[in-house]
């Protein structure tokens, strides 16, 4: 069945595509002032000119008079320096589901379901989604609607003698982080898998950008590996964190990388080392309490990253500003342990919680949680291991199972 907006584009395609010969005098205006004048115009005014003709139905759906306003929508595909990340779809379409997401209007649905209580971490890649179960990867395929999901799997990615604790995608590599202190290398479009022995307890975190991998575990260690095939295994630095490494992030530049830990010594529990020599080059945070442990942190940019954790809140660090006060933080409002987070790289902000499943949204130009979705019930409380979204869908995974917030047909 044919979404509004399909419709929409189908109507428009129909209509004429030249002036009406009779009309007001601004409609003889050129083209070019015409896109001025009304890129002064907000969400509301373009909706009711648009209301007018069916000329100007056409013409206000033109991209240039919806970036500005999709811009400083939520999730509307644009980052926070203007680059469009979905530039095959209409601007205008994203912007009406923006406002789905502002107002917290979607419909929530069941993807996957598994008997045992599996602690999940997932990736998206265009339209696949990765996700670990036990000391498995399976790769799904989305349906058209982004929604559902083929149930026969695309592939299944084994190796590790225990359960995945972590994953990332790279170089059309799978590079898994597994409790038996392994490191798995799959390659997604063949069969070629490889593991090593990385660290003497479970590695709890990995990350790899340009050819690097790095690693986080529970003995108190960081460790830097190539990814090149002749070199697989070979380990490039050994950091001693003196704490159990929960989460771990290399840096755009490939310069550094950050290191999240338990916060169980006399030191911050992020801290960011030279991915070249491995030595520790700055802490972030002055005020952490004991125990306070980081179990997510990302770069957005080069100077910028998010973190969250045990102490409940997120953290926006700004290097340029200063390494040992944030810039901006977001409690949250029912004092929970803060499992992960993920952003549209621009206003939105998504947590997962550690009781009943909660989601929380919230725009980042206000301190407030925005919308809160709770997505289990008191028997079945779980914590969100892990949540990833695009701009109609949002994925969240659970103990029991894969849930998912379609903001594009609520």
């Amino acid at each position: 069945m044919a979404t509004a907006a399909e419709e929409e584009a189908a109507a428009a395609a129909r209509e004429p595509a030249c002036r009406p010969a009779a009309g007001p005098a601004l409609l003889c205006l050129p083209e070019e002032l015409l896109l001025l004048i009304f890129s002064y115009l907000d969400m509301q005014a373009l909706g009711r000119l648009a209301q007018v003709c069916r000329w100007l139905r056409r013409f206000t759906s033109c991209d240039l008079l919806w970036r500005r306003i999709a811009r400083a929508s939520l999730n509307s595909g644009f980052t926070r320096l203007g680059t469009d990340l979905m530039a095959s779809v209409p601007v205008k379409e994203r912007v009406k589901v923006s406002q789905n997401w502002r107002l917290g209007r979607c419909r929530e649905g069941i993807l996957l379901k598994w008997r045992c209580s599996q602690m999940p971490w997932m990736q998206l890649e265009g339209d696949s989604l990765y996700i670990s179960q036990a000391n498995f990867i399976l790769a799904y395929q989305f349906r058209p609607d982004g929604a559902s999901l083929n149930r026969r799997p695309l592939g299944v990615f084994a190796g590790h003698d225990e359960d995945v604790c972590h994953f990332v995608l790279a170089n059309s590599h799978i590079i898994s982080a597994g409790g038996d202190g392994k490191i798995g290398i799959h390659k997604i479009h063949s069969t070629f898998t490889v593991k090593y022995s990385a660290h003497v307890q479970e590695v709890n975190c990995v990350d790899c950008k340009g050819g690097i991998i790095v690693s986080g575990s529970r003995d108190r260690t960081a460790k830097v590996w190539p990814l090149a095939s002749g070199r697989l295994g070979q380990c490039l630095h050994t950091i001693q964190t003196e704490d159990r490494v929960w989460s771990i992030a290399i840096s755009p530049l490939l310069s550094s990388f950050v290191t999240g830990t338990a916060c169980c010594g006399h030191f911050s529990p992020l801290r960011i080392w030279d991915l070249n020599s491995g030595q520790l080059m700055t802490h972030l945070g002055s005020d952490f309490p004991p125990g306070a442990g980081v179990l997510d942190v990302m770069y957005e940019s080069p100077s910028t990253l998010l973190s969250c954790g045990y102490d409940t809140y997120v953290r926006y660090w700004d290097l340029r500003a200063s390494a040992r006060k944030c810039v901006m933080e977001w409690e949250e409002p029912h004092d929970s342990t803060l499992y992960c987070l993920q952003t549209d790289g621009n206003h939105l902000l998504a947590t997962g919680s550690s009781y009943y499943g909660v989601v929380r949204l919230w725009d980042r130009r206000q301190r407030a949680c925005l919308h809160a979705f709770p997505l289990t019930s008191t028997p079945l409380s779980s914590p969100v291991y892990c949540l990833r979204f695009t701009t109609r869908h949002l994925y969240a995974a659970l103990s029991y199972n894969l849930r998912v917030l379609d903001f594009q047909n609520p």
